[in-house]
């Protein structure tokens, strides 16, 4: 039990003070190889005085610590043999964190010291235990006092091992300690231990900061029933960090751009590492290097790294950052990230950042010549001749890609200039065809460019220009007829051997002399002829406007002019002979054949109409006859409609027969042509709506038999009386 009249105050400055913290992390329960504590923090003095003991150092090896070498990060202190760090010389500025390396045949390991300004002693334990509130023990009465406890990460075995101490003030005789929570009875199970008769605490395995920082548990005391009879009272457990884990780049692959002539100090790229260590402690203060630069020209150190934010920067002058003069255009740097300050003891990862000079138009394309020589013969399209330039800045960029124009030589539009994609070659073409006789040469002034533009301080110069001398080969052109094609008007059924016109072909091939001969090509209804030395164009039969060979009034012939050239060459002609009519077709009739009943009531039998394959005035309006009937009475009469139709009408119902009934149509042409066409009615018995004409040839009888009848009758009595 404790007395009560024992100051609480300096009861919670005995457990929190670094001595009592630090044994109670550094407690082994047998010899383990390394600093038995890895981990200090003192309060800065005004001044490290020389030889002044600062902290005493427990390295063992387990081996006898033969050979035992110390190295401290700060070159101004030193560790002797016996563990003790002592400063070298007067120092007033130290930094933040001192590191002492320490190894023999058998083992190595690291220590870290903490150096706190007297203001911040208290507040850095406080952000290291992770403890809201005040440090140290509630301000109120419980008899479980349960200081925090700091524990090393990556402990060595063996395990478990003690961590600490729960002390109950009013004893612990007849009761038990009880401990529980996350690491305890919660996943992560069995991490932590505690004796439940004296509240040692022990760990049972090695800890990882970066998996769980912090653990909170619970301590309560129970009776041997089990039954709570103090607490339960919060046990904070932090674990401490160390330098375990290398800077990792994770954010790759790293690629930057910067354009060739850009002025030193332009960030290209930035390259960020990260640490798994806590980023409040020097574990993971990251420092950037550049370690090799691929190629080293023009210069081995073309670009700077800033060591804390990892921005890589130019540091050559524009100059020597241009693309055409580089070995490659393409740089790699091996970047460095260093942990703990970049201090030697410092654990490392590299990558490779990739950094890729862009080009800038600051180069204008150049004719390779000042003259391209190109021959075409006349009348050919096509591309004649490539022009080749050259670039000196990135292909396949708008800088290098050349674009072409004709400034002057083409005022017919005859020539176009196009570039090919793939060589950047200007390709040149003739795209309306050229004439030998008009002109045999022709120079054309050609000037190319880039799709980008220079830069202001670059120009297009006389090598930006080039002309084209193109000669043009004279070839045998077929004759020309003029004009083409030929127009004529004749009246159909001219006599034969009429003249159509005479033809007309030249030979543009002017500067030889050659003559022309004519013949037909194409005659589709073989009407016509040609002279072959003068092209007289006449008719061989008659011309009719109604042949199928005529279409629209046009009969269209072809005839070709050849001239005497080796080879020969030909040219065609089209002659197109409008026909102008004349009445030469006599009209027709139709229907020709009609039916009624022959009790029929409507006596109106059928409507006749007319055509005639000329054209007016010598058609319609067409003249409906009957001839001449004869007999006893008249059986039927014509009515005229209108100009092309007429009605014929029976008189009186006859009796079933074949009727033939003689019909002229005539014309109104001048002279006008009549045709005679029979018209055949059948006289029908018509019952129930059916008309039946099945006898109506053997009770045939026409109007022309009746009247043979009654001749031959007249004739045999006269013959009779004769006799």
């Amino acid at each position: 039990m404790m007395d009560e009249g024992v100051d609480v105050k300096s009861l919670f400055l005995f457990f929190f003070s670094p001595q009592v913290l630090l044994l109670a992390c550094a407690e082994d329960l047998e010899c383990v190889p390394g600093f038995q504590q890895k981990v200090f923090y003192i309060e800065k003095p005004f001044e490290f005085t020389e030889d002044q003991l600062v902290l005493n150092l427990k390295f063992d090896d387990c081996k006898g610590n033969n050979k035992l070498n110390f190295e401290v990060s700060n070159p101004d202190f030193a560790v002797e043999l016996d563990g003790n760090l002592v400063a070298l010389k007067n120092v007033s500025e130290v930094g933040k964190a001192l590191f002492v390396h320490a190894r023999s045949e058998h083992a190595e390991d690291m220590a870290e010291i903490f150096i706190l300004e007297a203001s911040e002693k208290r507040g850095a334990l406080k952000e290291i235990l992770k403890i809201e509130g005040n440090l140290g023990i509630p301000r109120q009465k419980r008899a479980i006092l349960a200081a925090p406890i700091l524990i090393p990460e990556n402990q060595r075995p063996p395990f478990p091992r003690s961590v600490g101490k729960v002390i109950r003030s009013e004893g612990t005789e007849g009761v038990k300690f009880r401990l529980s929570g996350k690491g305890v009875d919660q996943d992560p199970r069995g991490i932590f231990r505690i004796n439940e008769m004296n509240g040692d605490v022990s760990v049972t395995r090695s800890l990882d900061r970066e998996a769980i920082a912090n653990y909170e548990l619970e301590v309560e005391v129970v009776d041997t029933n089990g039954k709570t009879i103090d607490g339960p009272v919060r046990l904070e457990i932090a674990v401490i960090d160390q330098n375990d884990n290398r800077p990792m780049f994770k954010e790759g692959p790293y690629v930057g751009h910067v354009m060739e002539g850009s002025a030193t100090g332009t960030t290209v790229m930035r390259m960020a590492a990260f640490d798994a260590d806590d980023a409040s402690t020097e574990n993971a203060q990251l420092r950037y290097n550049i370690l090799r630069q691929t190629p080293t020209k023009p210069s081995p150190n073309m670009f700077y790294i800033d060591p804390e934010k990892g921005d890589i920067v130019t540091v050559v002058s524009p100059a020597l950052l241009d693309r055409e003069t580089m070995e490659s255009p393409k740089y790699e740097l091996v970047v460095e990230a260093k942990d703990m300050g970049g201090m030697d003891v410092g654990l490392t990862g590299t990558a490779t950042a990739t950094i890729l000079i862009d080009d800038k138009n600051d180069h204008a394309p150049e004719f390779t010549k000042k003259e391209f020589q190109a021959t075409v013969k006349e009348g050919v399209t096509g591309v004649i001749v490539n022009l080749t330039v050259g670039d000196r800045d990135d292909p396949a960029t708008g800088a290098w890609r050349a674009v072409y124009s004709i400034i002057n030589g083409n005022p017919g539009q005859s020539f176009e200039i196009h570039t090919n994609p793939q060589t950047n070659e200007g390709m040149l073409s003739v795209v309306k065809p050229l004439d030998y006789e008009i002109s045999a040469f022709h120079t054309l002034l050609i000037k190319v460019e880039n799709e980008d533009p220079l830069i202001p301080d670059i120009a297009y110069g006389p090598s930006s220009t080039a002309t084209v001398q193109i000669t043009v080969e004279d070839v045998n052109e077929g004759p020309v007829f003029h004009p083409n094609p030929m127009a004529v008007t004749k009246q159909e059924n001219i006599p034969v051997g009429s003249v159509v016109l005479t033809l007309n072909a030249t030979d543009p091939d002017t500067l030889q002399h050659q003559t022309i001969r004519y013949s037909v090509y194409k005659d589709p209804a073989g009407w016509l002829e040609i002279n072959p030395t003068n092209g007289t164009v006449g008719t061989t039969a008659v011309l009719d406007r109604e042949s199928p060979f005529v279409h629209n009034n046009i009969y269209t012939a072809l005839f070709l002019a050849i001239d005497s050239g080796n080879p020969p060459a030909t040219g065609t002609g089209t002659l197109h002979i409008t026909l102008e009519d004349v009445n030469d077709n006599v009209p027709s009739l139709y229907p020709t054949l009609a039916k009624v009943c022959d009790d029929a009531k409507d006596l109106r039998v059928v409507v006749l109409g007319a055509s005639d394959k000329d054209l007016h005035p010598n058609t319609d309006p067409f003249k409906f006859e009957l001839s001449k009937q004869s007999g006893p009475e008249k059986l039927w009469r014509i009515n005229r409609l209108n100009n092309t139709h007429a009605q014929v009408i029976l008189l009186q119902n006859l009796k079933k027969a074949n009727y033939n009934i003689p019909i002229s149509v005539t014309d109104s042409g001048k002279p006008p042509l009549t045709n005679t066409t029979e018209l055949r009615l059948q006289v029908c018995t018509c019952k129930k709506s059916k008309m039946d004409c099945s006898a109506t040839d053997a009770l045939h009888i026409s109007l022309t038999l009746i009247l043979l009848s009654l001749l031959s009758l007249f004739c045999n009595k006269s013959c009779t009386l004769q006799l």
